[in-house]
C-alpha cells in the first residue's frame, strides 16, 4: 500500500450540518456566532449550514468534533459527521444537473 492509499484512509473530514433557529435578533446573533467560531477553528462553509474541515487523523477529528459540542447553542439541531478523505473523494456533486469540481484539500500547517 502506497503512503497516499494510507493517507486517504487516516485523513479525515469533519462536517458539521446544523439547522439554527433565526426568528429573533438573539437568535440570529447565536447562530451568526457559531458560524463565525466554526470558521476561527479552520471550517469552511460547504453550504449555508454545512460546514467542513479536513484533519490529518481521527484523533485530530474527534478534538474538533469536540470544540463543536463546545460551541452548541442554545437552540437548534446540530449534526457532526466525521468521514475519512476516501470516502469524502467519492461525493457527487451537482450544480443544477451539471457535475461539479469538488471542494479542494485546504492544506493546513499542523505544528503538534
Amino acid at each position: 500500500m502506497t503512503q497516499y492509499a494510507r493517507s486517504q484512509y487516516r485523513n479525515m473530514w469533519v462536517l458539521v450540518f446544523f439547522d439554527l433557529p433565526t426568528e429573533t435578533k438573539k437568535e440570529r446573533k447565536e447562530a451568526s456566532r457559531f458560524r463565525k467560531e466554526l470558521m476561527k477553528d479552520g471550517f469552511t462553509m460547504f453550504q449555508f449550514s454545512i460546514y467542513m474541515r479536513t484533519c490529518p487523523s481521527r484523533e485530530n477529528a474527534d478534538v474538533h468534533a469536540k470544540r463543536v459540542k463546545y460551541l452548541l447553542p442554545e437552540h437548534g439541531h446540530v449534526g457532526i459527521l466525521k468521514i475519512t478523505d476516501k470516502q469524502f473523494a467519492m461525493m457527487e456533486l451537482f450544480y443544477s444537473q451539471e457535475a461539479a469540481d469538488k471542494p479542494g484539500v485546504v492544506q493546513q500547517l499542523q505544528l503538534f
